[in-house]
């Protein structure tokens, strides 16, 4: 489990091939108790298991579910990530609930400069927009974000500056791939309501739980709205 609060930014510095997996070797400034073997890191948003660790960088197996359905699967050598050990008990929660399971990946549609911020929209696959609303939270690559705005199409949301210095989110360039998470609470209530590719475990009617009830107690946006 992670914040989303993305710890320091790291570099791959090697990237070795194996039978539909990829192993790679990742500069980082995290500390040696941060990447004891086995202990896992959010890599811009993927959960990944240390599986060796060395003087300032530290090694992780990237399967194939994960090559295929994140953007590891097209990052080489020199390419930075976004980096965050797991959260420990009792360590400030200042972020959201992240999980690292990556649930689609994302385009960054345009950038815009507000002041020393910045505004970027981001298009978003169908099957997980609903699932998303404005002032919800949202992981991006690994950030812990707030969603401002929703459209058709996909979302926006605001960078502070520090957000922008902290995170590999500054390298993004229109056309940019990135790894999307919604909010966890939403991919639940999505499994028990049947919304978009989750399957109900239970019928909707017979758990006593409505879109209506949902949206009268605040939980509003699973239906994207055009952005006015």
């Amino acid at each position: 489990m992670f914040t989303g609060l993305v710890r320091t930014v790291g570099r791959i510095a090697a990237s070795h091939a194996g039978v539909e997996s990829r192993r790679l070797v990742i500069d980082s400034e995290l500390r040696p108790a941060d990447l004891e073997l086995g202990a896992s890191v959010c890599c811009s948003g993927v959960c990944l298991t240390v599986v060796g660790a060395g003087a300032g960088a530290f090694e992780v197996d990237v399967g194939f579910e994960t090559l295929a359905c994140t953007t590891l699967g097209s990052k080489g050598i020199g390419d930075r990530l976004n980096l965050e050990p797991s959260l420990r008990v009792g360590d400030a929660l200042g972020g959201h609930f992240v999980s690292g399971h990556v649930d689609g990946t994302g385009r960054l549609r345009s950038i815009d400069s507000r002041g020393t911020a910045a505004e970027m929209w981001f298009d978003v696959p169908a099957e997980l927009l609903g699932l998303i609303a404005v002032k919800g939270s949202i992981c991006i690559d690994g950030t812990s974000l707030t969603v401002n705005a929703l459209d058709p199409r996909g979302l926006m949301v605001g960078l502070i500056p520090h957000t922008l210095v902290a995170t590999t989110l500054c390298d993004l360039t229109p056309g940019h791939s990135v790894n999307l998470e919604i909010d966890v609470i939403a991919r639940y209530v999505a499994r028990l309501l049947g919304v978009g590719h989750a399957v109900p475990t239970v019928a909707p009617e017979a758990s006593g739980v409505t879109m209506a009830m949902l949206e009268s107690a605040g939980f509003g946006g699973m239906t994207p709205k055009e952005n006015k």
